[in-house]
């Protein structure tokens, strides 16, 4: 029978908290029961690790200095050496996660959760300044961690910004001294209570995130909002179009279209590419594209409209 490994892949840039992540992991949790465990170390931190207390719960450390030495054949060497029964890989935030995506791992060894920690009295600076980089810590992790979290910590506005880069994401939000802060991180820019809401185009990116997360705030709503309609020749005769906004999410490189299906009996007499004002009703139902329910829009009014000076929304 192959073995299976268990690999628990930490990213995130220097002392973003990944060595004590992993030390408490594994000594305050106790996790894998007295398991070997493997430790692969891609950078030097602030926190060092305490190779002696490791090897009381049958844990190695091991350095790969540069990304050059990390390689299918050395991981299989360190497999080979230290026969791990499960493995953190503590990552270099400057290096591509696609390094570690494409290399080859030992046999049996599978990665079973990926981890982002942030700091979250440097995450803006670095979201402004380097948001390639950033995006590389996050946009395949499971879960995001932001530590060091106080009562100004924008948590709102993270998690925005998360969510489009990695709309799967988990994330927690953890105090200083260790502590998780509940809740807090769904306050929205716009009321939601009126029974129409009138969308800016600044407030888009964020209303279909929410909108896509909770469908259920907006059931029975009216929304209106400007719109470029995707209906191309082929949906021609299906009865619906999408109508949606470019978004930006890290930089040019990563504008994608995000919409909504929205049913109606006139669609095919909505130009593709077109810019229309439209106003809709909120309706759940199961769509393929969503993968499950979702939010399905209903139009009121179809209007045309002209096209707006940015036609580019954005997260944050």
């Amino acid at each position: 029978m192959e073995k299976e490994i268990p690999v628990y892949l930490m990213t995130g840039f220097m002392d973003s908290g990944k060595t004590t992540l992993i030390n408490e992991t594994l000594f305050d949790q106790e996790f894998g029961n007295d398991a070997r465990t493997l430790i692969i170390a891609c950078e030097d931190g602030e926190i060092e690790y305490d190779e002696a207390k490791l090897k009381t719960i049958r844990a190695d450390l091991v350095m790969a200095e540069d990304k050059a030495s990390f390689t299918a054949e050395q991981l299989a060497a360190w497999d080979k050496e230290y026969q791990p029964e499960q493995v953190f890989i503590e990552y270099n935030g400057t290096w591509e996660i696609a390094t570690i995506l494409e290399t080859e791992l030992p046999e049996g060894w599978m990665i079973v959760q990926s981890l982002a920690t942030v700091d979250a009295g440097t995450y803006e600076m670095y979201y402004n300044n380097m948001r390639q980089m950033m995006k590389e810590q996050i946009f395949k992790t499971d879960v995001v961690i932001f530590n060091r979290c106080d009562d100004e910590t924008p948590k709102a506005k993270f998690r925005r910004t998360v969510k489009a880069i990695n709309r799967a994401a988990q994330i927690v939000y953890e105090r200083a001294d260790g502590s998780i802060d509940q809740g807090g991180d769904d306050e929205l820019p716009f009321d939601i209570s009126p029974d129409l809401l009138d969308i800016s185009d600044a407030d888009y990116g964020i209303w279909y995130l929410d909108a896509m997360d909770h469908p259920e705030r907006y059931k029975g709503k009216k929304i209106r909002f400007l719109a470029l309609v995707y209906n191309p020749e082929k949906n021609r005769g299906k009865g619906f179009f999408v109508p949606g906004r470019f978004a930006m999410t890290c930089c040019e490189a990563d504008i994608q279209f995000i919409g909504f299906k929205c049913k109606y009996g006139d669609a095919d007499q909505i130009p593709h590419k077109s810019w229309i004002d439209l106003t809709a009703e909120v309706r759940i139902e199961f769509v393929r594209e969503y993968k499950g329910k979702g939010p399905v829009l209903y139009p009121v009014s179809v209007k045309p409209a002209e096209r707006p000076e940015d036609e580019l929304v954005y997260f944050s």
